[in-house]
């Protein structure tokens, strides 16, 4: 590994931050605590221009480098955690009850702390580094809430790069996948308004959790039967909400789930057949339901020539031998995906040695990663400033 050495020699700070993030971590657009710390650390660093409440929480830092040039290039990160209970038993476990860095935000935002410290002190590029840290990505649209600020209309950028951590067991592995890289997803909540009675009789009911579950069956036919075997969609139904009683059949029953995607005409077949097949149960059964559909994540996109200029400066880090520039698309959903709708660039995954996957109580990530991913962001910058 070739840690860059400002970065090297921060080690034991930004494993310091990482560790105090982890241990106080914060919801989507409430990250009042985290986003203070980023503004006192970019201030600390001496980062020319400090922006908060871009998008509510985020925060926008600016660094000019030592030689004069019109381009610019953007680094993200993102801040929030999840709403899970941590079960890691770490020193620095969190102190939330029910909420955790179980997909590593808090590693991403160390990381480009990290880079920031580099590119302030040595500013051994032409242009300009905007570095972006971004609130609420699961799920919420902090990246849409930035644009809707006019984030790339302030603080314009040519090319924007992302980067998140892979449990893969794989220390210091960087890859990427050029063009469709991650699913669009779209969420659904659907309500069944059935009609009540009592357990015992059933017959005066139209029991809204036999309809529910028939339902939860004939819409995973929208992906056997009417979508074409080759091409790639998930519809999973996640939530199944009804009753409150052993002898009282409910009024209603609440599904809610998503579905992930890689090209518009499948999310647009998959959205209407849902709907179709809604419409039917209400004739069936004489109910009435309703279906709540929305856009979430859009498909994320990594321009190919920026994918292989990613490459290169991380190789410059973590040496050819461990790069990857043939990773397979992923159904998970990013919301980088909105600032590459607007900004061309890309986004790569970096490898530790966790194994234990996102989204799960025991996640666990490898803090010795965190001066890899900085240096590399840092290079990137240099490499497109050069």
């Amino acid at each position: 590994m070739a840690v860059l050495p400002i970065i090297e020699n921060s080690t034991d700070e930004l494993t310091a931050i990482f560790k105090d993030l982890h241990t106080h971590p914060e919801l989507g657009f409430e990250e009042v605590r985290t986003s203070g710390i980023v503004a006192e650390k970019l201030k600390e660093y001496g980062v020319d221009e400090i922006h908060t409440g871009i998008g509510k929480t985020g925060v926008v830092g600016i660094i000019k480098g030592n030689r004069e040039g019109a381009r610019r290039i953007g680094l993200r990160a993102d801040m929030d955690a999840l709403p899970i209970n941590e079960e890691t038993n770490l020193s620095y476990a969190s102190k939330t009850p029910g909420v955790m860095h179980a997909c590593g935000h808090d590693s991403h935002t160390t990381m480009l702390l990290g880079a920031a410290k580099h590119l302030a002190q040595t500013r051994d590029f032409a242009g300009t580094a905007v570095l972006i840290f971004q609130p609420a990505e699961e799920g919420l649209g902090g990246a849409r809430e930035m644009l809707k600020d006019d984030l790339f209309g302030r603080f314009p950028c040519d090319e924007v790069y992302g980067m998140h951590n892979s449990p893969n067991g794989e220390q210091g592995s960087v890859g990427i996948c050029k063009g469709a890289a991650m699913a669009g997803a779209s969420f659904f909540d659907i309500t069944v308004q059935g009609k009540g009675s009592h357990a015992a009789m059933p017959h005066q009911s139209r029991d809204p959790l036999v309809i529910a579950s028939a339902l939860v069956g004939s819409l995973q036919t929208i992906l056997s039967r009417n979508l074409p075997p080759l091409e790639t969609c998930v519809l999973s139904v996640t939530q199944i909400h009804a009753g409150s009683a052993y002898n009282v059949v409910p009024d209603t029953a609440a599904l809610a789930g998503t579905i992930r995607y890689f090209k518009d005409e499948v999310i647009e077949l998959a959205e209407r057949r849902m709907r179709e097949l809604c419409a039917g149960f209400e004739l069936s059964y004489g109910v009435t339901i309703n279906v709540d559909l929305r856009n979430v994540f859009d498909v994320l996109m990594n321009d190919g020539d920026l994918s292989d200029a990613y490459m290169e400066a991380a190789a410059d880090i973590v040496g050819k031998e461990n790069i990857s520039g043939t990773d397979q698309p992923a159904t998970g959903s990013e919301d980088f995906a909105d600032m590459l709708k607007v900004v061309p660039g890309a986004y790569c995954r970096v490898g530790h040695s966790g194994t234990t996957g996102l989204h799960n109580p025991s996640f666990f990530l490898d803090p010795e990663i965190l001066p890899v991913g900085a240096s590399i962001m840092a290079r990137i910058v240099e490499r497109r400033l050069s």
